[in-house]
């Protein structure tokens, strides 16, 4: 890889970790949901894939079966998650998204979104079309990049 592409990626990188910390400086919903961190990722795996045994959201942790099991319960004291039996197994609960965990989803999705909006109403059209070629090429080799 040459020099100017390292400095270049480099840069980008940085810049990104400056855009993060500037984010965070402004009062989201996911600093003051009290949720550890665990449980604000069992939170998004649901919010991703619907519901999930306790086995999917073990593995998808790298916890077992008794750490989620802990999880899932202060979750469900928060009134964020619920528990069901699995209708083509009715030896697997399955956990899903309470109505109110979803609505906890949405506002972290729109806090972000929101500032960046505000952003985004800052930058000329030139500076808007470039942002959205580039953006769409990262989306693409992402995708790319998933499917190998």
């Amino acid at each position: 890889m040459s020099d100017e592409r390292e400095e270049l990626i480099r840069r980008i990188i940085e810049t990104q970790r400056g855009l993060g910390r500037l984010f965070a400086q402004h009062q989201s919903p996911l600093f003051s949901s009290n949720l550890t961190m665990r449980q604000l990722k069992v939170v998004m795996l649901l919010s991703i894939g619907g519901s999930a045994s306790g086995q999917d959201l073990a593995h998808a942790l790298g916890v077992g079966l008794g750490t989620v099991t802990g999880i899932v319960d202060r979750l469900v004291a928060h009134g964020l998650v619920s528990r069901h039996e699995d209708p083509q197994d009715r030896r697997v609960r399955r956990v899903e998204l309470t109505p109110e965990g979803a609505a906890l989803v949405e506002e972290i999705n729109n806090a972000g979104m929101e500032q960046y909006q505000r952003l985004m109403d800052h930058l000329d059209t030139e500076t808007l079309r470039a942002l959205d070629h580039a953006v769409r090429a990262i989306r693409d080799v992402a995708a790319k990049l998933s499917n190998e």
